[in-house]
């Protein structure tokens, strides 16, 4: 699909800019040494996790995806959720980071899962040096046949040992058999790089040639405003569609170059906890301008339900702070409120695993930090903060 962006000072695009800028330095100075800056950050990935599914038609339920994140599944993880796992992956991986290392071809590279793949190369070239040298199956037992008047076990030895040497020798052939073919098949997959997806995907769709076109629009984007070159790439990165498996990268890519911008450098933005609230007619507009009008809609909603976040979550850490005024100083309270803090909703399981209590002590705990109950009759007991 031909790319076409629009006028990006365009008089509709004005005021959306000026309305986005503003909310995300708003929420960035606002999270910038917050008390509860960590918590928000890492509430912040299982969100826009779900969020992306959202997005791309599916529902993934975000008590599940920190209970996978956990290795605590109370039901069988689905297809969306292991995806959604790994969007949470990547932007923990991207924020972890420096700045720029997503949006380099390293850094794609290895969001693609390609770093893996090349990592501590095999050199089939090479065949292992032999242990034994070549030599007659006779000459053990010549060798010890010598000092058979001193050895009176010498020809039984010489026996065992020209054994040993034939066997050593038919492994070593087998040996580079096996490297040969190896060798032969690493070929064959250079000249096909493709394999089997070739059955499922298009041979034509050539990601790397995408993805290098995609990265030259980094230039153009540095040339406007924060929001609106993020914009750019976001537009481009849906438009161009680059990766068949990883669409959902994109979104991700808007949080990074932001930070790489300096316009927010607390977070990794959660872009898509604001896209989802914008219909999915403008957001796949055959008009750019009203595609561009939605994602600069989608940063300011972004910002907005982000500031609210803080205060709820402020809020929340008060209240249970004052729970707590009156514990002993090796009281696991306060570990409980890092937990609760940091996720969307906590099981009585994850909750003794991280304090480190029984589950019937997890309980205890959370009945007296008074945390609300945010699942009905399941499979499991939740709680967390609204």
């Amino acid at each position: 699909m031909r790319f076409q962006s629009p006028d990006p000072y365009h008089p509709t695009l004005i005021p959306l800019m000026i309305s986005a800028e503003d909310a995300l330095a708003r929420l960035d100075e606002r999270t910038n040494r917050h008390v509860v800056e960590d918590g928000y950050r890492e509430r912040g990935h299982f969100f826009d996790a779900a969020a992306a599914l959202w997005v791309a038609g599916e529902l993934v339920h975000v008590e599940d995806l920190v209970l996978h994140d956990a290795h605590m599944d109370a039901r069988t993880p689905t297809h969306e959720l292991t995806i959604a796992h790994s969007v949470l992956k990547a932007r923990r991986r991207i924020w972890l980071a420096e700045p720029g290392w997503a949006l380099s071809t390293q850094g794609l590279a290895a969001l693609r899962g390609e770093q893996g793949a090349t990592a501590d190369p095999v050199d089939l070239s090479t065949p292992p040096k032999r242990q034994i040298a070549d030599s007659p199956d006779r000459e053990p037992e010549r060798a010890l046949e010598d000092d058979g008047d001193s050895n009176p076990m010498a020809a039984e030895f010489a026996a065992i040992d020209a054994a040993i040497a034939r066997s050593q020798r038919l492994l070593d052939a087998h040996d580079q058999d096996t490297l040969e073919l190896a060798e032969r098949t690493a070929l064959a997959t250079a000249r096909e790089p493709e394999g089997q997806l070739g059955l499922l995907f298009d041979e034509d769709w050539d990601e790397e040639a995408r993805l290098d076109d995609w990265r030259q629009m980094l230039a153009a984007a540095d040339q406007l405003p924060p929001c609106l070159g993020a914009a750019l790439l976001f537009d481009a990165w849906d438009r161009k569609e680059p990766l068949r498996r990883q669409h959902w990268l994109g979104s991700l890519m808007v949080g990074a170059y932001l930070r790489t911008r300096g316009k927010v450098t607390t977070h990794l933005l959660s872009f898509n906890t604001g896209l989802k609230t914008i219909r999915h007619e403008r957001r796949r507009s055959q008009d750019a301008l009203i595609r561009w009008c939605a994602f600069l809609e989608a940063m300011t909603v972004t910002a907005e339900l982000g500031l609210k976040e803080l205060d709820r979550l402020s809020l929340a850490k008060t209240q249970m702070d004052m729970r707590i005024r009156d514990r002993r100083s090796n009281s696991s309270l306060p570990a409980l409120i890092e937990l609760v803090l940091s996720r969307p909703i906590v099981s009585a399981a994850l909750v003794a695993r991280h304090v480190g209590v029984t589950p019937r002590g997890a309980l205890n705990l959370v009945r007296e930090l008074g945390i609300r109950e945010m699942t009905g009759r399941g499979r499991y007991r939740g709680w967390g903060v609204l």
